[in-house]
């Protein structure tokens, strides 16, 4: 349950509960776990998210 959750909220837009709409919400649920099964089919290996970058003022 928690990595649903997880890959959920790696979608920004699904962090959060803007839609008005439950069909909306459904379908962005589904296109993003199309997109994730999708890159782990394409790169083989599991999705991982980037990590940040970090900025340093010189």
């Amino acid at each position: 349950m928690e990595r649903t959750l997880a890959w959920l909220t790696v979608c920004r837009r699904l962090a959060r509960d803007y839609e008005r709409h439950p069909a909306v919400s459904e379908a962005l649920i589904r296109w993003a776990a199309i997109a994730g099964i999708t890159r782990r089919i394409t790169h083989g290996r599991p999705a991982r998210r980037q990590a940040r970058r970090t900025f340093t003022w010189t």
